[in-house]
């Protein structure tokens, strides 16, 4: 079974384009880590949200590339770029 989330980001206008680098850095790492199937950075066509979509072929995989962002040169807390929280949808195959 794959699976997945979906992530929107809300960044402040001031910090747009530098959010959107940082989500392609988490994208760019994550795509390096096994088991990765896609990791892809979006930008909404309103351009107040950034959203991420990642797949993998397991619980396994992801979790492992979650712990692989540990240890990655890459920014992924929520802080004060952001105007307001992250929303998260995790998704699983059927």
């Amino acid at each position: 079974m794959t699976v997945g989330f979906v992530a929107t980001h809300y960044p402040r206008p001031d910090h747009h384009d530098d959010f959107v680098t940082r989500v392609q850095r988490v994208a760019d790492a994550l795509r390096a880590t096994p088991g990765c199937l896609a990791a892809e950075c979006w930008v909404t066509a309103a351009g107040d949200a950034v959203v991420s979509i990642v797949r993998w072929e397991s619980e396994t995989a992801q979790a492992a590339s979650m712990r692989a962002l540990g240890s990655a040169d890459v920014d992924v807390a929520f802080d004060d770029c952001e105007v307001r929280p992250r929303e998260i949808v995790r998704l699983v195959s059927t």
